[in-house]
């Protein structure tokens, strides 16, 4: 039996998938979560198999949730559905280290298969998501990307230089070069043609 943590905000999406993943096969979810703090808890405390957590969620995101689980559980495997991959999110997610990428749209069936092939120890990344990983042409630094993530989550230079464990002087040199590159006068506008470009 596949023990999984399942970190969706979409409470109704949420259940379904967690009443329809115990039909498919021998996965029991052991821990629901609406967001990505309490995603950082259930996993930590249920120590699961599998996390499959959404990307995009309020406050805390998959990838910040996973950055945070890795401190504790270096080799925690993890599932990440996502809607809209974009380039830069994809090459964070396999930097810190997940294990499968998923269409939020796929059927249940083959979300269940994707579990146990990761929990199995391979990797999968559905073909929609990884044709979109290799279309590349964002000319920002993972730096520039990152400080430009929390500044459009709307956090000061002095709270992002606080979060990403960086001086505060080095997170305005990022923002300025980011401000450059996308040719926007502050930084708020460059966040916001930065995801436009779906670069965030």
């Amino acid at each position: 039996m596949t023990t999984v943590v399942l970190a969706d905000d979409e409470a109704l999406l949420r259940k379904a998938l967690a009443a329809l993943l115990t039909l498919e096969g021998e996965i029991t979810v052991v821990a629901e979560a609406h967001d990505g703090e309490s995603a950082v808890r259930a996993t930590l405390r249920h120590r699961p198999d599998v996390l499959v957590i959404d990307l995009e969620m309020p406050g805390v995101d998959g990838l910040g949730a996973v950055e945070q689980i890795r401190r504790e559980r270096p080799d925690q495997v993890v599932l990440m559905l996502t809607r809209h991959a974009r380039p830069g999110v994809l090459r964070k997610a396999l930097r810190l280290g997940v294990q499968g990428f998923v269409s939020k749209s796929a059927e249940p069936a083959h979300i269940t298969s994707v579990i146990n092939t990761l929990h199995a120890g391979r990797r999968w990344i559905d073909p929609d998501v990884s044709a979109l990983a290799v279309v590349d042409d964002c000319p920002l630094t993972e730096r520039e990307i990152d400080v430009l993530r929390a500044t459009g989550d709307g956090y000061s230079a002095a709270e992002i230089a606080s979060r990403l464990h960086l001086a505060e002087g080095t997170v305005r040199n990022y923002l300025s070069h980011a401000m450059q590159k996308t040719q926007t006068r502050t930084r708020h506008e460059a966040a916001r043609y930065a995801r436009e470009h779906d670069w965030l």
